[in-house]
């Protein structure tokens, strides 16, 4: 577990990971890319817990997704399984597992006071903190994508699955897009990420 860690989230977090990821029946697996979520936690039948994270994401998003995992994990071990997936317990847990790393010898300072303003009340994914997403992505490997907020009023884009929308307006948190071929309009989450077309 160690080497394969090494090879994704930031070197000065390592030990404090590692130290969290100390339970016996917790298993971990780096996946391929998946298209809707960054990662997962479940408990299996067989009572063990298992966390997937995608391979893909950068190390400092890597590192804040396996640390939203571990608090769903630590969440329910200590409040029970009757508990909200984004309740008040697994907000409290995940804010107290992600306070030791938010430093400048793990994060850079950019990222510092736009980490500190979402972990005042952590959302579901930080995708849908446009701010952080953003300066997250900055640390990306290099790629065609746009953010749908991005995207020009009235152009053209393609989502991974080939299909394309038209941009329309916004609502308060999210984006009207009219699917090209169907005409059916669908709402987009800001930061969902898409190809534009010219």
């Amino acid at each position: 577990m160690q080497k394969t860690l090494q090879n994704y989230i930031p070197a000065q977090a390592i030990p404090y990971v590692l130290n969290l990821l100390k339970h016996d029946d917790l298993v971990v697996k780096v996946k391929k890319e998946r298209k809707t979520r960054h990662g997962d936690y479940r408990k299996l039948p067989n009572n063990k817990h298992q966390i997937t994270i995608n391979a893909n994401l950068n190390s400092y998003r890597f590192l804040i997704t396996l640390i939203h995992e571990i608090a769903h994990l630590e969440a329910f071990t200590k409040y029970g399984r009757f508990i909200k997936p984004h309740g008040k317990e697994w907000k409290q847990t995940f804010q107290h597992l992600m306070l030791p790393v938010l430093n400048p010898e793990v994060f850079p300072m950019e990222l510092l006071p736009l980490l500190a303003k979402h972990f005042k009340n952590p959302k579901a994914t930080s995708d849908t903190d446009t701010q952080l997403a953003l300066a997250l992505k900055q640390f990306d490997e290099p790629n065609d994508k746009h953010y749908v907020f991005q995207v020009p009023l009235g152009a053209s884009f393609k989502l991974y699955n080939g299909k394309v929308f038209t941009k329309g307006q916004k609502r308060v948190k999210r984006i009207e897009c009219v699917e090209v071929v169907s005409g059916k309009m669908y709402l987009f989450n800001p930061n969902a990420e898409v190809e534009l077309l010219n």
